[in-house]
Order: C-alpha cells, then structure tokens, then sequence
C-alpha cells in the first residue's frame, strides 16, 4: 500500500471519494514531485479531501489550487490552498485562472466529467502545464455512459477526442499531409491509458532518430545482394507503394507481400 492508499484508509478529516485502483496510477505518476516547490491544480474540488490529501503527500512546498462551480467551497481553503470557483466549461474563466497561477506541474480533471468539460479544460489548461509536467484526467468511463453524453466510438467523446493523441505523438514518422508536428508532438513525452484514466507527461523533444553501434553478424535478408536481386527489390517495393497508397487513401486494410 502506498503513501497515497494509506492516508486514504486513515482518513479522519474532510471527505474523499476515489477508485480505489487510482492510487497505484497517482503513486507511479506523481511520486518524483514530492517535497519540491510544485503547482497542483485539482478541478473538483468536492468536499476538499483530496486537496489535504495533496497536501500532505507533496509536502509544505507544494501550492495547490483548487476549482469548483460551487461558491461554498471557498470556505474550504486552508495554508497553501487555494480554491477558485468557477465551471471548467467556461474558457473566460479557466483563462483568468492561467493569468492568476505560475506554470502548474501536476493537473488533475476530477471535474464534471462531461464530454465539454474535459475537452475545454484540455483544450484551455494543457499549454499552462510545465515542460516536465502532468496532466492527468480521471473518471474517463463517463465517455462511456449515456447520461454524460457517452457512448463506444462515439463522436465528441473525450475518449474519441483523446485518441487523436496517440496520432499526435508520433506525427514525425507521417508520411501525410493530414497528420503533421504539431505543439502536442513536440511537448509530450508519453501517453498513459488506464481504466478510466489517462495521463499525459510532457517534456520538450526533438525529431527522433536511430543509430547504430556495433559490427554486423549476419547477412541482413533485407538487403539484395545482386544487380537483378536488387531491381526486382526496388520493382515490387514500388508496385507495393502504389497499392497501399491508393488503399490509404480509401483507408482499407494494407496490402503485404510476403
């Protein structure tokens, strides 16, 4: 049981209501910006649980922020704590927010969770997260569930919208003009899906490249060894170019010939 579960399971004070399988993703996330100077942003601020309980695994450097589309929270603010009120739907709002607080190194969407909410907060929140930051939405099965708007594959769900993330990532190695490097390839370092969670880690990159070190040891089957080995190579390359182009196009399964 980690730091987090354990304060969980002791907990006496102001009320929290977590999956219990959370703990483990926040431990393996969070656990290298303990006792550091850090900016926590919570959206959801509930009965203020989860922010004490931040409070006490960060350390008395960490300044947390708190958001809640419910004006009464604001009594809930303590030392280091910070609560604003407002929705996470309104850009207006969450742009005052950003004017307001530095960088934020960890960012929690424990929100609404309706499909707006997530996107807008994504969408206006994720440039104000550090260069080594994270950013990490939870309570994702509402993507899932008709009264938030849910439903598998369906359009305008943050599990839809999010999935174009994975494309994001890797939009160095596209060979189309539809997917291209965008601020996302060049900031994010990895994606981490989980149930009901996803979390994003950024830090800055760069267009990666491979090397090679050491001495071959076998002959490399990919390589033709003869002048006619070698056209017939680049012939059927080509020919399989050109069919897997137009069956890109149409976004049908891909040709192989083995």
């Amino acid at each position: 049981m980690n730091d987090l579960e354990r304060y969980f399971r002791q907990n006496d004070k102001r009320l929290i209501d977590k999956w219990v399988h959370y703990f483990d993703i926040y431990e393996r996330h969070f656990s290298r910006f303990r006792h550091r100077e850090i900016v926590i942003l919570e959206i959801g601020v509930y009965q203020g649980g989860s922010l004490q309980m931040w409070k006490d695994y960060f350390g008395p450097q960490a300044k947390i922020y708190g958001i809640d589309n419910n004006p009464q929270c604001k009594q809930l603010e303590e030392e280091n704590i910070t609560i604003f009120t407002g929705s996470q739907s309104d850009r207006k709002f969450l742009k005052s927010i950003k004017a307001s607080i530095p960088k934020i190194d960890i960012l929690i969407d424990d929100g609404g969770h309706t499909m707006q909410q997530q996107i807008v907060s994504f969408e206006e929140l994720f440039d104000h997260v550090s260069d080594d930051g994270v950013y990490l939405c939870e309570d994702l099965h509402t993507s899932y569930w008709l009264k938030d708007g849910g439903g598998h594959k369906r359009t305008g769900t943050f599990i839809e919208y999010s999935k174009n993330f994975i494309d994001a990532l890797n939009a160095h190695h596209s060979e189309q003009k539809r997917l291209t490097v965008t601020d996302f390839t060049n900031q994010v370092n990895s994606i981490h899906y989980y149930d009901s969670m996803l979390v994003i880690e950024k830090k800055s990159r760069t267009k990666p490249y491979t090397e090679k070190t050491g001495t071959p040891s076998v002959q490399d089957m990919q390589s033709p060894q003869t002048t006619f080995q070698r056209a017939t190579y680049k012939l059927s390359r080509n020919f399989i170019k050109i069919i897997n182009k137009v069956l890109r196009f149409f976004r049908i399964r891909s040709f192989i010939w083995k």
